[in-house]
């Protein structure tokens, strides 16, 4: 996440990852640059910068596992917008597949987006 933002997301290797660090901080950054391309279709910023996603886990198999959060737990779109962070991260080369996680503690506040998240739905 940018500067600003409360509490980022945990990009990180399996505890014991036989991975390289070279290769963990690519699939980090193609993995961060994914989940930005999956916006909330009511707020004008992607669910990485609004802080939406915990935490992403990358396994020895190059399999991620993803913790992510709704801004709402009646979100519209609470059963597609998995989906669509799966498809995104999948397309990154060298990714076997993604897991999504929905989870809801802690509960997701505006204190979690970053400061491009609150300049894009005009928080300042």
């Amino acid at each position: 996440m940018t500067a600003g933002a409360d509490t980022s997301a945990t990009v990180a290797p399996a505890a014991t990852s036989a991975l390289q660090p070279e290769d963990v901080e690519q699939l980090t950054r193609d993995i961060i640059a994914a989940l930005k391309t999956v916006f909330d279709p009511e707020i004008p910023s992607d669910i990485y910068e609004l802080g939406l996603i915990y935490k992403v886990e990358i396994d020895d198999d190059r399999n991620v596992t993803i913790d992510m959060t709704l801004t709402a737990p009646g979100c519209p779109v609470a059963g597609d917008m998995p989906r669509w962070v799966e498809d995104a991260v999948n397309t990154v080369p060298g990714i076997l597949g993604t897991k999504v996680n929905l989870v809801f503690d802690p509960p997701w506040d505006q204190s979690r987006m970053s400061d491009e998240a609150r300049l894009a739905v005009g928080m300042f």
